[in-house]
């Protein structure tokens, strides 16, 4: 059983960006160029309650996804408070021309004049948005019954509590690192945040994204591009196969790091990668399985027994930078156990 196939190709995705349609200092034009000569293949440009197509910019090697960035703050008017606690979700369309706004607020929109305000198509209340799990997962459910697949953005920047966090449904992934708010804290690597949503049974995925604005040069050792990577496994790089894979979890995130096989015989499982300092498997337990290059040394293969007991699995690489690489959760059912 093959967890990461080594016979499908994987395409390079930063699936958070930012233009200058809202707060980002690059046109779309200028991120295509920027993301194409680093060796990507996708790019969702999601700018702030701006769902917008660029499906103009898309070429036979290189495809942008359609989607945007909403979000819920805990006052009525938008004021951003960095003290405050707030929930960022990324949509992706499903049709690359469906520009519809969920839940349309315009106090969030702040990117875009009232003539383009009165011209978006709108689905879903148009009520105060409420800083409540019970208004965010409708606010979900809305966007899915409208073409989108939901993600959920960067929960520690966003300084969500446990109970918002586990309390979100209908999310299809989450930012397993969030690059721009790594560069600025050190910290937004979700690992532990991703074990706590699977011991808790919820089957979502997890990616990476850059969530840059390029206030800086791309060679600035501060620019928040190229960090954070979805590695999107798929046959071709056409709209509907690669939104397919991401819906199907056929994604891994990363920091650099790659994984060329991940696949499980019923007893052990067996890892193929680029070199590494360690590889560990999650269990849902208080410790991982684990295996450590010897000092000075890297490792890119190894077969781990699996504990019949696990609640799931999942795997986790690290390089000698500490840069990771980490599959989604499998649970029991899906690996036959």
């Amino acid at each position: 059983m093959y967890l990461i196939s080594p016979d499908k190709k994987q395409f390079k995705a930063n699936l958070h960006c930012h233009s200058v349609i809202s707060d980002g200092k690059l046109t779309p034009e200028e991120l295509k160029k920027a993301y194409k000569e680093n060796g990507y293949s996708v790019l969702a440009i999601t700018d702030h309650e701006t769902p917008c197509s660029h499906t103009e910019l898309s070429d036979s090697d290189f495809l942008l996804i359609t989607g945007y960035e909403g979000y819920i703050r805990p006052t009525a008017t938008c004021v951003y408070d960095k003290y405050s606690c707030e929930t960022h979700l990324n949509l992706f369309a499903r049709d690359p021309e469906n520009e519809t706004i969920i839940c349309f607020n315009p106090k969030y929109c702040k990117y875009i004049s009232e003539e383009q305000k009165e011209a978006l198509k709108k689905a879903g209340s148009q009520r105060t948005r409420e800083y409540t799990v019970e208004y965010m997962n409708e606010y979900i459910k809305t966007a899915k019954e409208n073409g989108y697949i939901v993600a959920h953005n960067h929960p520690y920047w966003s300084m969500e509590s446990e109970e918002v966090i586990l309390g979100l449904e209908g999310c299809f992934s989450m930012e397993m690192v969030n690059y721009g708010c790594y560069v600025g804290s050190g910290i937004e690597y979700n690992g532990q945040i991703y074990d706590k949503m699977l011991m808790s049974g919820k089957r979502i995925f997890c990616h990476g994204a850059d969530d840059n604005h390029n206030d800086v040069p791309l060679d600035s050792p501060y620019s928040d591009s190229f960090g954070g990577i979805t590695m999107i496994l798929a046959d071709n790089l056409e709209y509907g196969e690669i939104f397919s894979a991401m819906e199907k979890g056929e994604m891994y995130s990363t920091m650099g790091p790659t994984f060329k096989e991940v696949s499980f015989d019923g007893e052990k499982l067996h890892i193929e990668c680029s070199d590494v300092e360690s590889i560990y498997v999650y269990y849902g337990s208080k410790g991982p399985a684990r295996r450590h290059a010897p000092k000075g040394e890297s490792i890119n293969c190894v077969d781990i027994p699996i504990d019949k007991n696990c609640r799931y699995i999942r795997v986790s690489i690290a390089d000698k930078y500490g840069k990771r690489a980490d599959t989604r959760g499998f649970f029991r059912d899906e690996l036959g156990l």
